[in-house]
């Protein structure tokens, strides 16, 4: 699917499609990438961010596996969280295929290909909206 200004879905999501991707999934592997993602909207509960949730798209995306998504309070809360978050990727043996974020820093996204987590200032999550499209995904208890 394309934007009006002939952006792919993928690409406005900030999430490469290439077959980089596809390689990296393997079924040991599956059990490592839900344990980050919890990890991650543990982390990201305890620095303070808001309103976590973490989709499963195994069955619906082959873009990614797993979307954590979570409201920051400030352009400097957003970044801070993020560089923790790519810490406990490295703990885990996750790596960081990429990482974009906006001039104003109201919205981040790092691709760790199997999970990709999005950081939003809450205006600018609520302007994307990137729930809507997940609406019909499982969603993946991770609080305590």
């Amino acid at each position: 699917m394309t934007d009006s200004r002939g952006h792919s879905e993928s690409a406005a999501l900030g999430i490469d499609t290439s077959d980089q991707r596809q390689q990296s999934r393997h079924a040991g592997e599956a059990q490592q990438t839900q344990q980050f993602v919890i990890d991650a909207a543990r982390l990201l509960a305890d620095l303070h961010c808001q309103d976590l949730v973490i989709y499963d798209l195994r069955r619906l995306s082959d873009i990614t596996d797993y979307i954590v998504i979570g409201s920051g309070t400030s352009d400097r809360q957003i970044r801070s969280v993020s560089q923790d978050v790519e810490e406990l990727a490295k703990l885990t043996g996750m790596e960081r295929f990429g990482r974009e974020v906006d001039e104003a820093t109201t919205w981040l996204v790092l691709d760790f290909i199997d999970a990709v987590v999005h950081l939003f200032e809450p205006h600018t999550r609520a302007h994307y909206d990137i729930e809507m499209m997940w609406d019909d995904a499982p969603r993946v208890q991770w609080q305590r």
